[in-house]
């Protein structure tokens, strides 16, 4: 397959003031991308922004504020990118929540609905905003952030694994929609990663258990596996290698997994509550 290049590419980044978003940015602007970074924090993006223009001289970078669950501020920021640069050639879809925990504790508003809303329809609302321009142009990349969990169900997951199993869903048919217009979709599926709006330390706090360090990823690690997908375009990209075993385990033997999840975590963690 044909290696692809960034060079005067236009790359729009949700979630892209920290972790994976960040770290992606700092990549594709080594690889002469202009980029589009939004997220809430506009402050903090205005300072990477002025960095990342220092990397290379032929690099432009444009700060947005944005709530990707507000469709007036996701039409804003495709609207100012188009008036900025004339095209979108990258979308990263990778603004994301988390909230761990039993769905019976979790609250409604705060830790439900805002999973949901950020990790899903977030990603809806900007892929269907910068479609129209990539359908015109019959080329584009949309790439999507959804998670290990987005591939298999685990206790404590509950709502933010609905988010991401419904990314992958999306995605999929996505894909089948948009492949006639030359559009690529790529699904990223990471494990745990370091720092990733501090998953690890939730779970620490909650089950006394962490991810072995050997699997807790960098930003940088995934930020690599994003731009190499757009370098060499795949449906999707599972990570580390590590996890791909899991996976295929999880769809091949469900009943296993179901067993050693409800003995070995569930029973432990809720004893109490089974009793």
């Amino acid at each position: 397959m044909e290696r692809r290049t960034l060079e005067n590419h236009v790359a729009l980044i949700t979630g892209a003031s920290s972790g994976i978003g960040e770290a992606t940015a700092r990549l594709m602007a080594q690889h002469g991308c202009h980029l589009v970074l939004a997220a809430r924090r506009l402050e903090h993006l205005e300072t990477l922004a002025e960095e990342l223009e220092g990397v290379k001289r032929s690099v432009t970078v444009l700060p947005l504020q944005v709530d990707v669950t507000k469709l007036d501020q996701v039409e804003m920021v495709v609207e100012a990118t188009l008036e900025r640069y004339r095209k979108i050639d990258i979308l990263f879809n990778n603004a994301g929540v988390g909230r761990l925990g039993w769905l019976e504790e979790l609250d409604p508003e705060s830790q439900i609905d805002r999973q949901i809303q950020t990790n899903l329809l977030g990603s809806i609302l900007m892929t269907r905003a910068v479609l129209p321009h990539m359908q015109a142009r019959k080329v584009g990349h949309i790439i999507q952030m959804s998670s290990v969990a987005g591939l298999i169900g685990a206790p404590t997951y509950s709502v933010y694994a609905a988010s991401k199993f419904g990314v992958r869903g999306f995605s999929e048919a996505l894909r089948r929609e948009v492949a006639a217009w030359g559009i690529h979709v790529t699904v990223i599926y990471p494990g745990a990663v370091k720092t990733s709006f501090a998953q690890e330390d939730v779970m620490k706090r909650r089950t006394g258990l962490r991810s072995p360090k050997a699997i807790v990823l960098e930003p940088e690690v995934v930020a690599k596996a994003v731009v190499d997908s757009v370098l060499r375009p795949k449906r999707s990209v599972v990570l580390p290698f590590m996890m791909r075993p899991i996976v295929w385990l999880n769809q091949l033997w469900p009943n296993l997994i179901d067993w050693a999840v409800k003995r070995f975590f569930v029973e432990r963690e809720r004893g109490e509550v089974l009793k």
